[in-house]
């Protein structure tokens, strides 16, 4: 597929496969909800749903997009994603769309089941590519990802040790270009950013925090939270760190399978949990703060978010009853919306000093 090497396929979701997408000759392209356009995706879908899918959609309503982006790959997370899926298919009907069901469970029929949705999706992207996907090119991307997975954790730990040079702001830059550039040229971005961190680390200094939440892409979030006096010793976005784990494949046999359940058990989001653990979440990020030294906790979530909305009491509960301050905030994928709330951050931020 010579001339569509550097076509780009998009996606929306830190569930979604990229390592496939990237096996097949595509560039993944992670179609984040930060634009300047106008608020207009109320035309198609109702203004009380996710704000995350809806400055996507606006996006699409703007061709607010890369020239070569020719399709979609979106995974049936939420009801508000398969709308968003319905909608772009609307707006954009000449886009490749794909949609993959994501199971809320990692067990063991879930993890049979996505194996073949993942099969599928290697078939689909091998039809819009014109050539097959073999096994050893599945095999080498994973490694690549994996290398940029290992990269991300590097910066992380530099983050945590507060030497990362322009903290977490830069953090989030760095993961926004790795979801959108080929892999290749995301590790050498990566790679010169470790070396240039351990020749000349920064000193950052401020109130130990770990922030979580469902989307938050926007870097300048990050540089708002600081210059309140807050060093952010690490975080758990789904459009941030939670989008680069490690996939194993060990055995070109059974690999669809094998991503399967790293994709299925992961640091899970609010939509996706264990059974035998339903307050795993809420375990997650205590134990995540404990661990990097926090002394406060601020979680963010979307407006109308129902996954999250049913989460937090469970989140809010569980920190309660530990000696980390906890601050909840809610926004719209907006600045404007923090903005309004930073009164808030630095009473929060006075408070744990």
């Amino acid at each position: 597929m010579t001339d569509m090497k550097k076509q780009r396929i998009g996606f929306t979701c830190a569930y979604t496969p990229i390592a496939i997408v990237d096996a097949a000759g595509f560039v993944p392209y992670r179609v984040l909800p930060v634009t300047d356009v106008p608020d207009q995706a109320g035309r198609i879908l109702h203004d009380n749903l996710c704000p995350h899918v809806k400055r996507v959609l606006d996006r699409a309503l703007e061709n607010d997009l890369p020239e070569d982006l020719t399709g979609m790959i979106f995974m049936n997370s939420c009801d508000a994603m398969r709308r968003l899926a319905d909608a772009w298919m609307t707006v954009r009907p000449e886009d490749h769309v794909m949609i993959l069901d994501l199971p809320t469970t990692g067990g063991r029929t879930d993890i049979a089941f996505f194996a073949k949705e993942l099969e599928r999706l290697s078939h689909t992207l091998a039809a819009w590519s014109g050539n097959p996907i073999a096994a050893d090119q599945i095999a080498r991307s994973v490694e690549q990802y994996n290398q940029i997975a290992d990269n991300i954790r590097t910066l992380n730990e530099f983050l945590a040790q507060g030497k990362l040079k322009g903290s977490g702001k830069r953090l989030q830059e760095l993961i926004n270009q790795a979801t959108s550039a080929p892999f290749a040229d995301s590790l050498t971005l990566l790679d010169a950013e470790i070396r240039n961190n351990q020749l000349n680390p920064a000193r950052q200094n401020g109130i130990p925090v770990f922030l979580f939440g469902n989307v938050m892409p926007d870097p300048d979030f990050f540089s708002l939270i600081e210059d309140c006096g807050v060093q952010i010793v690490g975080n758990d976005f789904c459009t941030s760190t939670r989008m680069f784990e490690n996939l194993p494949c060990t055995d070109k046999e059974t690999l669809f399978t094998e991503i399967s359940g790293q994709l299925l058990n992961k640091p899970p989001c609010a939509r996706t949990f264990d059974p035998a653990r339903p307050g795993k979440i809420a375990d997650d990020v205590i134990q995540r703060a404990k661990s990097l030294g926090a002394q406060g906790i601020i979680g963010h979530s979307l407006k109308f978010c129902d996954p999250y909305l049913a989460r937090l009491p469970m989140v809010r509960d569980a920190v309660q009853g530990t000696d980390i301050p906890l601050l909840l905030l809610e926004g719209d994928c907006t600045l404007r919306s923090f903005g309004q709330q930073r009164t808030r951050i630095e009473a929060f931020v006075e408070m744990l000093r």
